[in-house]
């Protein structure tokens, strides 16, 4: 990765809108260089980019975005320039520049042909970008990488993650766990064992500073969303006889599947009864079948319709219906 310090107050960069991008900053009246995709800028510095391009959009950190005084974005005939004045470590981030594509005033970003710079801000009392914080409630999906945004002001400190209970550092393999200067910590696949309250420790010469402290829930999280399957106990029921309507579905161990139930009853007021059981499914503990049973008893004419079940996990919703006739209850003949 390349990084470039400079001392000027004054920062000129041009990132080109191209396929085939340059980002360039002046070192020197009218002289040119290339630099890679992280600055270092000191901090109190008036940073100012050009991005060739015209219209062009820019994305700049939340910091920056939040305090619009100090930021100015003119677009002039072949170029927009940014410039950020009374710069802080909190303007620390990425900064990008969007050609945008044009129909008429229909306008959209061309994500392809973006260009991105992170700028760091150090500063040798701040080694981490100030939260308000003290802890942040993170949740640890086991279907999603996690990051844990322990974001420092400064490429040269030394970053280590650490827990709470017990008081041990984290071993950062880059395969379960991996560090990123420019975005933090990632835990690749979480699991239940990487709960608990984490954080980060940055080491710049004889300065050591503690991150805020993130409070990861371990949440386990389906692949899919359910597929129920309706059954009744019969496709035409007679008056005053009892129906049984059966939905289920399969899901994972420890995902919770939700039933709702729409019913020909519910126009009249007809209260809902349901019976709910969990089973493991062929004896194996990884995956189980959720049901819900919806009782009509005494059924009436206006039971006769269409019931529809829906199952809900975290990741959707799936319904499916089934239609049950209402029948004259046979009348026996006299022997």
């Amino acid at each position: 990765m390349s990084l470039l310090k400079l001392s000027e107050s004054k920062w000129r960069l041009v990132l080109s809108a191209l396929l085939v991008c340059a980002v360039v900053f002046e070192s020197g009246k009218g002289v040119f260089k290339k630099v890679g995709e992280t600055l270092s800028v000191q901090t109190g510095d008036t940073l100012s980019l050009r991005c060739r391009g015209k219209p062009v959009q820019w994305s700049v950190p939340p910091n920056v975005e939040e305090d619009e005084g100090r930021l100015v974005i003119v677009q002039q005939e072949r170029f927009s320039l940014l410039t950020l004045v009374n710069t802080t470590v909190a303007d620390t981030g990425e900064y990008t520049c969007f050609p945008m594509y044009c129909e008429d005033k229909d306008c959209r970003r061309e994500y392809s042909k973006a260009v991105k710079v992170f700028v760091f801000f150090p500063d040798p009392r701040e080694l981490f970008i100030p939260s308000s914080s003290h802890y942040e409630m993170i949740q640890l999906r086991s279907n999603w990488p996690t990051v844990l945004p322990c974001q420092v002001t400064s490429p040269e400190a030394k970053v280590t993650l650490h827990r709470e209970f017990p008081p041990v550092e984290v071993s950062v393999d880059g395969t379960e766990i991996s560090f990123n200067i420019k975005k933090g910590f990632t835990i690749h696949r979480p699991r239940p064992h990487h709960a608990g309250v984490l954080h980060c420790v940055a080491a710049l010469g004889n300065l050591r500073q503690s991150s805020t402290k993130y409070i990861l829930i371990y949440v386990n999280y389906p692949m899919s969303p359910p597929a129920p399957v309706i059954q009744a106990s019969s496709g035409s029921v007679a008056v005053g006889d009892n129906l049984r309507v059966a939905c289920s579905a399969v899901g994972e161990r420890d995902v919770f599947i939700e039933f709702s139930w729409e019913y020909p009853g519910q126009q009249i007021g007809r209260p809902l009864y349901t019976e709910e059981t969990t089973i493991p499914v062929g004896g194996k503990a990884s995956r189980q079948q959720f049901q819900s049973v919806l009782q009509v008893d005494e059924v009436r004419d206006v039971d006769q319709g269409t019931y529809t079940c829906t199952a809900q996990n975290l990741q959707g919703a799936n319904s499916v219906s089934t239609t049950v006739k209402v029948v004259p209850k046979t009348k026996k003949l006299p022997v």
